[in-house]
């Protein structure tokens, strides 16, 4: 067993972090998703005129 780990430790490192990023992503866009924030109004700049998403993203 330790042989495995000490062979693999770099891979499990990586692993590890890259689970880290990804929890603390999903994370951030739950807690947003809960506060009424959507991912267009933070990425397009709120200008909706000519956005697909128009009606969608903002509540008024």
């Amino acid at each position: 067993m330790f042989e495995w780990l000490s062979a693999n430790i770099g891979t499990i490192i990586a692993i590890v972090i890259v689970a880290l990023i990804v929890a603390a992503a999903v994370f951030v866009l739950v807690r947003d998703k809960k506060r009424g924030k959507s991912i267009c109004g933070s990425s397009c700049g709120g200008g909706c005129a000519n956005c697909p998403m128009h009606g969608s993203c903002h509540k008024k």
